[in-house]
């Protein structure tokens, strides 16, 4: 239940909404996706939207929704939400990484359409297997939008704040005809044992001595705990520069791999800023990069040539 002491925090909806899902409890990292704001890198805005967007695509048509509607994407903990329509159920789905599903405490379906009724709280716990699940309702979620996304952009702050307790997130009305009939199982993609990601060598290649760029294809890394929506960070050997001098800032692309002074690769993820002033070894092509927003910290890494 709320607590007394606090009003809920109400993220005003983007459209006219008359019923909301109430936070229960919010998680370590719960926001609010769709499909990003590509296009607005001249003005410093960054993409931000789902990270696993085939995994939010296919919540999405599971409660019929359309392929861009804003979901929630947890991290690692979960969260909990409570949906107040009184005239009938909402449908929801929690997929992408592995977890228990509960409506008022009892087990229902994950990864496949659920009902849950007014009033009760419809819980994704922690992640088994995976790191970020993704709970998709019937209708999507309608905060106001900003430059065309309803989604959180944690380095720039645009778009709804992550989920705290007793927030309130406007639902929007479902598809005529509801969710499209099951057809059994669905397959959703899982967390990779091991990730392997091509690169595209450059555009700031030249600046590392030979062994560095051998080092790079060859050399087994880590997914980085302090990873984040911002950037995959790794643990392994450092990339020795052949050139020390200061590059002046650039601009910056999703999949850029960016060499900070410690010399470990960061791979550059939605949040990622749109310039920078470390050197660029190479790129990861977009299509490759969902596999690495499913990857727990820990996962062994590769890097391949494209």
């Amino acid at each position: 239940m709320p607590d007394a002491g606090r009003h809920p925090r109400v993220v005003r909806p983007g459209a006219p909404a008359h019923h909301y899902l109430h936070v229960v409890r919010p998680g370590a990292l719960t926001t609010v996706q769709d499909a990003g704001r590509p296009g607005w890198a001249h003005l410093g805005v960054g993409r931000a939207g789902a990270l696993d967007a085939p995994a939010a695509r296919l919540a999405n048509r599971l409660v019929g929704n359309p392929p861009d509607a804003a979901v929630l994407e947890t991290t690692l903990t979960g969260c909990a939400v409570r949906p107040d329509r009184p005239d009938r159920p909402v449908v929801a789905v929690v997929g992408g990484a592995g977890c228990r599903v509960t409506v008022d405490g009892r087990p229902v379906a994950w990864g496949a359409p659920v009902r849950v009724p007014a009033g009760a709280v419809l819980d994704a716990g922690p992640a088994g297997t995976g790191l970020r699940s993704y709970l998709a309702f019937a209708g999507g979620l309608v905060p106001d939008p900003v430059l065309g996304s309803r989604s959180a952009d944690l380095l720039s702050g645009l778009g709804p704040a992550p989920l705290s307790e007793c927030d309130e997130l406007p639902l929007g009305e479902p598809a005529s005809g509801g969710p499209p009939p099951s057809a059994g199982p669905v397959p959703w993609p899982g967390a990779p044992a091991e990730l392997v990601l091509p690169v595209h060598p450059g555009p700031r290649d030249d600046w590392f001595t030979e062994a560095a760029l051998r080092t790079l294809l060859t050399a087994a890394y880590r997914v980085s705990p302090h990873s984040n929506r911002i950037g995959l960070r790794t643990e392994g050997p450092p990339l020795e520069r052949s050139r020390t001098e200061e590059l002046p800032s650039e601009g910056m692309v999703l999949g850029a791999i960016q060499v900070p002074p410690d010399g470990r690769p960061v791979v550059f993820l939605n949040d990622h800023p749109t310039t920078g002033g470390y050197p660029v070894v190479g790129v990861v092509p977009e299509r490759t990069l969902a596999a690495a927003a499913r990857a727990v910290p820990g996962t062994r890494l590769r890097f391949v040539r494209a």
